[in-house]
């Protein structure tokens, strides 16, 4: 007679499952319990049982310590068989470390529908993904990013300045589609070879300011 499989899901492979490695990836991105299970759709006491097991299976006591638990998932690409060669490389190279662009900025917002409408209809910034309570969009190649905040939580983030080419016709531009301006466009500088800094400032419909900037060049 053949054994009698046990009751209850399989073993899972990776030493988390799924839904731990999600929970997981929540804390080490900075979430409370409260936001991850806003995010995922379940209760806060699913979140406190995740995070239960989680400690339990690695060990590892504490939100503090695990947000710095650095371990990687099986099925992940950083997981795979060449691991070990990239972090020898990456131990190897640390010394020539070079930043590369600025590749996402982050703003909190209270309404990602919302903010999403302004930001992708009003300033018209192609919309990139959304999923849940973050919204990402492209600014020229580094990718904005909105995540959703509660209101007692929420604070302004850095200033966001765009570029444009000519800053008068696109506040009159900007203006028609309802954003209202702190002021007129103003020169802030002009540089030594007679090119020109003009700024002009805005809010987002949650008080992030934004700013338009445009450089211009001396006339000949």
């Amino acid at each position: 007679m053949p054994a009698r499989r046990p009751r209850g899901r399989p073993a899972h492979p990776d030493i988390l499952t799924p839904a731990e490695w999600a929970v997981l990836d929540g804390v080490r991105h900075g979430l409370t319990r409260r936001a991850i299970a806003r995010r995922r759709g379940t209760s806060l006491s699913g979140v406190k049982y995740h995070l239960s097991n989680i400690s339990g299976k690695l060990g590892v006591p504490g939100i503090a310590a695990l947000r710095r638990w650095p371990g990687i998932p099986a099925t992940s690409t950083l997981g795979g068989p060449r691991a070990s060669d990239r972090r020898e490389h990456s131990i190897m190279s640390a010394s020539d470390l070079s930043l590369g662009g600025l590749g996402q900025v982050a703003l909190w917002v209270r309404d990602v529908a919302r903010a999403a409408a302004f930001y992708g209809t009003t300033l018209g910034l192609p919309h990139l993904f959304t999923f849940g309570d973050l919204a990402f969009f492209d600014m020229d190649g580094t990718r904005l990013y909105l995540q959703r905040t509660d209101h007692a939580e929420w604070r302004p983030g850095s200033l966001l300045y765009f570029v444009v080419d000519d800053i008068h016709a696109s506040v009159a531009q900007l203006s028609g589609r309802g954003v209202a301006f702190r002021g007129a466009p103003h020169r802030i500088h002009t540089h030594d070879d007679g090119t020109e800094e003009w700024m002009a400032f805005f809010d987002d419909p949650d008080g992030n300011t934004l700013a338009l900037m445009s450089r211009v060049p001396p006339a000949g």
